[in-house]
């Protein structure tokens, strides 16, 4: 699919210009309005203008985190944040404020304005000029913290290894070689737990800051309205916190008792979790410098699922956009970001040939297939759904797959792969309620001392981790925190990942009727991007919008159910 040509913006315009920017912006400003179809060409003007200027911003993001060691590009990247950004933001507050205001605004009828009203004016509210320096601060300290990730590796037995690359030790079955992989990695984020603590003590009251500019009591309620998050509360979070004690750490405990009796073992250390209770070879779907071959093999599990979502991945091989291998200088993670302009997304990762990164490629897989899903969609503003609906997307694609991992495996090595990722995501609901509990308590407790929120830590680790001798490793665990980048770049933005969870679960279980039922209605929920509130989008699924202990506890009676059909 090619860009749309545009009808607005000049084909010469520059945005790393900061001076074209405003005359622009103040084209749509002045212009009148006089009647419902002028208020709908002047949105689509708008949303073109919006187009241009995200691009190249995300352009400029995904090039500084391919190339955080050179100069050139981190400076093209803070050119954006200091000086685009601060120009662009308060001309897009004042033309969304102009469509909010316009006397044809409610000529304009149906679920895709009624969002657009909804989403703008929550903007709106909560817009303060004084906050543009101050979330400029807060992205170059983020990028900071970026830097420090991007730079951490580990001298080991005789060679330098990236962290991704590091993690490829917790599944050998060399218990002295995981302990020491393990002991290696963590003492080389004690080096820079310093730096790390310094530059999250000055985000704290950076973000109260801009709390309080916006008229809120604490930056969690800034994040909900933030976030738009309408049909949720904190007290439905903390709520799901309880019940992923109540149905979810047991599985986990259980899980975890297995384990050590497979693996002979009075009591299991932090790096017993990931090897193979038999000590057969870490699964290895593909070698890290066999990136086309890995890629291939995915696009066939896309085409057996759908022809069409096959041709859809290849998309992105043709267009250049994708960096999967993992080198010096990289940021950590991976990441899809939608080309607003192109049409076209971008996956981002950091791949060592694991068998969580043959599960990464599918997850960012799935977020892929959504932007492209909605990018028919004409207002860039409701081409992006909630971020709890867009987890959904990628997170059910890793499951639907599930049966199609024999382009990878033989039957045995497909059976532990499977049992790795139901195991995982008992792991995963457990860690998402452990970070969204901590993140409650950060922003709910301002002013709290450095030991405070370490001991704050360790006390809710403790509630949801699984039953691990950590003895003489205190100091690790102190700041296990800081390894969630999440924490830093989007703060509450964690518990979306538990939502979705539960809901690309639903949509698993259902394909265990009908594959071709649950593949439709989860590309059905997928067209829509972000013209429905997400009661509705789930519900165009064929799911359910819950994460109550309701639906939680089937779902993991479920999970079980699969776990014991697979051998140990």
């Amino acid at each position: 699919m090619t860009k749309n040509p545009r009808r607005f913006v000049p084909n010469d315009f520059d945005p790393s210009d900061a001076a074209q920017i405003e005359p622009l912006g103040d084209k749509l400003l002045q212009r009148p309005i006089a009647s419902p179809a002028e208020l709908e060409a002047w949105l689509l003007d708008f949303s073109e203008f919006c187009v241009v200027i995200d691009e190249y911003g995300s352009r400029k993001y995904i090039d500084q985190t391919c190339h955080t060691d050179d100069e050139a590009i981190q400076k093209a990247y803070m050119h954006y944040v200091e000086e685009i950004e601060p120009r662009f933001k308060p001309l897009e507050f004042a033309l969304q404020k102009k469509f909010i205001d316009s006397p044809h605004r409610s000529a304009l009828t149906g679920e895709r304005y009624a969002m657009l009203s909804r989403n703008w004016q929550t903007e709106i509210e909560l817009f303060r000029e004084q906050n543009v320096p101050i979330e400029t601060q807060v992205t170059k300290l983020v990028n900071d913290y970026d830097k420090i990730s991007a730079a951490q590796t580990v001298e080991f037995r005789g060679k330098t290894y990236t962290m991704p690359q590091m993690v490829r030790f917790s599944e050998e079955p060399d218990r002295q070689l995981r302990e020491e992989a393990w002991i290696a990695s963590n003492n080389r984020r004690l080096v820079d737990r310093e730096a790390i603590e310094s530059i999250f003590d000055k985000l704290l009251p950076l973000r109260a800051t801009i709390a309080r500019n916006a008229g809120m009591d604490n930056f969690r309620d800034y994040c909900w309205k933030r976030f738009r998050r309408f049909d949720y509360s904190p007290d439905d979070c903390l709520r799901f916190a309880d019940s992923v004690e109540k149905c979810v750490v047991p599985l986990r405990f259980e899980l975890a008792q297995q384990r050590a009796q497979a693996m002979g073992l009075d009591k299991l250390r932090p790096w017993d979790m990931a090897v193979d209770v038999k000590s057969r070879a870490p699964l290895r779907p593909f070698h890290e410098s066999e990136i086309d071959i890995w890629v291939d093999k995915t696009r066939k599990i896309f085409d057996r699922l759908s022809p069409s979502l096959g041709e859809q991945f290849d998309s992105l091989r043709v267009n250049g956009n994708l960096d999967l291998a993992s080198r010096k200088g990289k940021a950590p993670g991976g990441y899809q970001s939608f080309l607003a302009e192109s049409l076209q997304p971008f996956i981002f990762m950091n791949a060592a040939g694991t068998n969580r990164d043959l599960a990464v490629l599918l997850h960012e897989g799935g977020h892929a297939f959504h932007s492209m899903a909605a990018r028919d969609e004409p207002l860039h503003f409701l081409r992006s759904a909630p971020m709890e609906f867009c987890e959904v997307a990628s997170m059910a694609m890793e499951l639907l797959a599930e049966d199609h991992l024999d382009e990878f495996y033989g039957p045995e090595e497909h059976a532990r792969s499977k049992r790795q990722h139901l195991e995982g995501i008992v792991q995963v609901l457990t860690w998402i309620a452990t970070i969204d509990s901590f993140q409650h308590w950060l922003y709910t407790n301002p002013g709290h001392t450095r030991r405070q929120r370490q001991e704050k830590w360790l006390e809710i680790f403790t509630r949801f981790d699984a039953p691990v001798d950590r003895s003489g490793l205190d100091p690790y665990f102190e700041s296990f925190w800081q390894r969630q980048l999440h924490l830093f770049h989007v703060p509450f933005y964690y518990i979306e990942y538990g939502i979705a969870q539960l809901g690309a679960l639903q949509l698993w279980m259902k394909s265990k009727e009908d594959p071709r039922l649950a593949l439709n209605n989860y590309r059905n929920g997928l067209k829509l991007g972000g013209t429905r509130p997400l009661p509705k989008l789930f519900a165009a699924a064929g799911i359910n919008f819950d994460f109550s202990r309701k639906t939680i506890e089937p779902l993991m009676n479920f999970v079980q159910e699969e776990l014991a059909s697979l051998p140990v």
